[in-house]
């Protein structure tokens, strides 16, 4: 009869630590705020939730864009978003400002902010702006950028004239209000532009000497990174598996898009021909899908710091973190 019992206990036992070691995770609902609607540089993500990555790890995530996108590092550093897809400036201003957020992951391994101008104006570089009109969204990081730019081809600042035309860029410039856009992604609104019969002067930041950043990151709060990192981690996979299928097949994460948002709310002519120059640009100089080099966030926020973006005592090194990555 003893003898059962401890069987049967150690049976039971070896059934429990099975399921601690290999069973279901622990399902958990998480948010996860996009930087912008849902288009071709979130493809990945989309990817992810089709393939039931999301799901392998036991999280449920609901995926939406705020209504006003600017306030994601606020709510991600107070936890009111357990995720959030962001820029690599906005997070050094964030950080900044005293607000907890870090880079759990590297999206788009280079900038896709550029200044655009109408090929038939034959613009084709910062130096020939001089004296022209250039419409800006209001972001203060892009003025510096674009100063950065002009000055690397001999013009001031104070030799263009900035125009605050929002997000209306391509009406702006396509309507003559202004000569060039800062602001505007070279996979995304130059297609748009060339879409309605209009070709396009890209001006590429890093080719202008601004360092070689980040342009989307993945975010979460330093709260969820010291307390809840087994959901962060997961999360992280199921992103980084989601990408790295989309990069095998990039038409097929464009489907997945269509397939897991509203009817209407995706121009798939124009995300299918983004994902295309986007999909390159998810692991190009990085040893694997969203690795961060601390060199890069060293040498951006050092030219932050030189443009009086953000204080001298920020320090990158806690702005970023490849734990999730390495140990996936």
């Amino acid at each position: 009869m003893k003898l059962r019992v401890f069987a049967a206990v150690l049976v039971l036992g070896v059934y429990s630590l099975a399921a601690g070691c290999g069973g279901e995770p622990e399902r958990v609902s998480v948010s996860l705020a996009l930087d912008w609607y849902p288009n071709s540089n979130h493809a990945g993500i989309y990817e992810a939730v089709m393939q039931g990555y999301f799901e392998d790890e036991g999280l449920d995530v609901r995926i939406y864009t705020p209504s006003d996108p600017s306030t994601i590092l606020q709510t991600v550093g107070a936890g009111r978003d357990d995720f959030g897809i962001n820029y690599q400036a906005e997070i050094l201003q964030a950080r900044s400002e005293g607000i907890p957020v870090v880079a759990v992951a590297g999206i788009v391994q280079h900038p896709l902010n550029s200044i655009m101008t109408l090929a038939d104006s034959g613009l084709s570089r910062p130096g020939d702006l001089r004296g022209k009109k250039i419409g800006h969204p209001g972001i203060p990081s892009n003025e510096g950028m674009l100063e950065t730019m002009l000055n690397t081809d001999g013009v001031a600042l104070d030799e263009v004239e900035m125009v605050g035309v929002g997000f209306d860029l391509v009406q702006a410039l396509l309507g003559g209000r202004v000569d060039a856009i800062v602001g505007a992604y070279w996979t995304h609104e130059s297609i748009l532009m060339e879409l309605e019969g209009y070709d396009v002067t890209i001006m590429r930041m890093e080719e202008w000497g601004v360092p070689d950043f980040y342009e989307l990151l993945v975010v979460a709060s330093e709260d969820s990174v010291s307390n809840r990192s087994d959901v962060v981690q997961r999360f992280v996979r199921a992103v980084s598996r989601g990408f790295e299928s989309a990069i095998e097949d990039p038409q097929r994460s464009i489907s997945a898009l269509l397939e897991e948002t509203d009817e209407g709310t995706v121009n798939e002519e124009l995300e299918r021909q983004g994902v295309d120059l986007l999909s390159p640009l998810w692991t190009d100089g990085a040893p694997s899908f969203g690795w961060q080099d601390a060199g890069r966030w060293t040498e951006f926020s050092d030219w932050m710091k030189g443009r009086g973006l953000i204080r001298g005592d920020v320090d990158p090194g806690s702005a970023f973190t490849n734990e999730f990555v390495e140990n996936r």
